[in-house]
């Protein structure tokens, strides 16, 4: 029997699968419930409602900063970003800073990335370069995508598992891709944090035909795979990154911000058609990954594998999802910090009497204006327009606290911070938020937060020390 137990072994050692491929898109500005997927009521996405009818859809995924560069730093090295160091946009993290092309390798996965990149330093993320699609925030609509080099990196070795991100540049601004007269500006309904103008609505239904545009990209990327025969053999994962640029999502802690979309395939592995309340952060992704190819670690990951959920086997990850914002070099230095367990938000807005500015959206940056030329329209009809006055000064005077119950409200427009109803859960997230702050090294309100930002892009890491 022991002769029969040990061949039965052997043979299982000889025959083990190889490990999955990997391949990631990512989406650019999204905000998670414009998609259909997650309720969305004009965007039309027929690709990634297949996508999500074939696989897991995650009902409570978030980033850690509302930020392209923080938030992909945070994806790819597993970490958050006070201890990644990039906790600014246009900064970088600190050198030494590993990410999945070195966490894979040891499992003899080729790493690349096509399109936009958007992390330094570039040794601490040596992804190999996949041509085809454009590595710009800013996009002009003459410039088309090539599968290509998509189709050559997954096609070039059979033999060998591969891991690749394809980072699209839509939905962000300039919303100049799709058709946006498939979306008449006045049958659109609008998110509640969204303020109603003419101007608004135009520039909405240009965000949507992004969205649209990019759902046939993420098609295109499908198609591809299942044309080289790796379909079966590979994991998808899909994520929406954080919220739009229109005013309460990015470059904000509200949920509209920081929670973004994310749907797995992975065929005879995922159950297909089903969704999760699991709360994940894309902190958790690359444990997730290393753990898919076999790789054990003690790398200081500050998010942990959700493999078990992927396959079914549990509906609960973490207890609690975070999130930080320092407005720096967006605007004035404005911290904020929250923490949420998936149905109720906590928010501490450390510098509560200055005015949140955020410069792209005033258009202090040479063109900016003309891709934010919505905002001036909500300012002057303020004055006669309650629920448009509210929409403004929620958005430029933030109190000390915010406490949202998310899942009643989900734009979070009903502050019910110092209510003695909820003074519990206010006071349970605050301990929580103090206990993760404390253990990331969080300084809150730097002395010199424009310093810290250019000494964080000069590798000088000054006022997120090192946990």
């Amino acid at each position: 029997m022991r002769q029969f137990l040990a061949l039965l072994l052997l043979c299982g050692s000889i025959t083990q699968a190889q490990p999955p491929n990997l391949l990631i898109i990512l989406a650019d500005d999204c905000t998670y419930n414009d998609l259909p997927v997650y309720g969305g009521q004009n965007a039309r996405t027929p690709n990634l409602d297949r996508l999500a009818a074939d696989g897991l859809t995650f009902n409570k995924a978030y980033v850690t900063a509302a930020m392209c560069q923080p938030c992909r730093a945070e994806l790819y090295t597993g970490q958050h970003p006070m201890r990644n160091g990039c906790a600014w946009n246009h900064s970088a993290s600190r050198p030494g800073t590993l990410s999945l092309p070195q966490h894979l390798a040891p499992a003899g996965y080729r790493t690349g990335i096509a399109g936009k990149v958007h992390v330094l330093p570039a040794e601490s993320y040596p992804f190999e370069n996949v041509p085809g699609f454009d590595p710009n925030c800013v996009r002009s609509p003459t410039e088309a995508h090539d599968l290509a080099g998509v189709r050559d990196f997954i096609t070039r070795d059979k033999k060998q598992p591969f891991c690749l991100v394809v980072a699209l540049t839509e939905p962000h601004v300039p919303w100049v891709m799709g058709d946006a007269s498939e979306y008449p500006p006045k049958k659109l309904k609008l998110p509640p944090n969204i303020a109603d103008t003419p101007k608004t609505r135009q520039d909405f239904a240009a965000y949507l035909a992004e969205i649209t545009y990019m759902d046939g990209q993420v098609g295109e990327i499908l198609a591809t795979l299942e044309q080289s025969g790796a379909a079966q053999d590979t994991l998808v994962l899909f994520s929406s990154e954080q919220g739009s640029q229109f005013p309460g999502n990015k470059w904000t802690c509200w949920d509209t911000g920081l929670h973004t979309a994310l749907i797995a395939r992975w065929p005879g592995k995922i159950a297909p058609g089903t969704r999760t309340d699991a709360l994940v952060q894309y902190a958790d992704v690359a444990p997730t990954l290393l753990d898919l190819a076999g790789l054990k670690t003690n790398h200081p990951f500050d998010g942990q594998s959700f493999a078990v959920v992927l396959r079914g086997e549990k509906n609960t990850h973490r207890d609690f999802a975070y999130g930080a914002h320092n407005n720096i070099p967006e605007g004035n230095a404005y911290p904020v910090r929250t923490v949420s367990d998936g149905e109720w938000r906590y928010i501490r807005n450390l510098a509560p009497d200055e005015i949140y500015i955020e410069k792209h959206l005033m258009g202090q940056l040479g063109g900016s204006a003309a891709h934010n030329a919505y905002w001036p329209t909500w300012m002057a009809t303020a004055f006669d327009h309650p629920r448009t006055y509210q929409l403004v000064k929620r958005y430029l005077r933030r109190p000390a606290e915010e406490l949202y119950h998310t899942a009643s409200d989900p734009g979070e427009m009903k502050n019910l911070a110092g209510s003695a109803e909820h003074a519990a859960i206010q006071a349970k997230l605050s301990a929580e938020l103090d206990r993760w702050l404390a253990e990331q090294g969080d300084p809150g309100l730097p002395q010199d937060t424009h310093e810290s930002h250019q000494a964080a892009k000069r590798g000088e890491h000054r006022f997120f020390p090192k946990p």
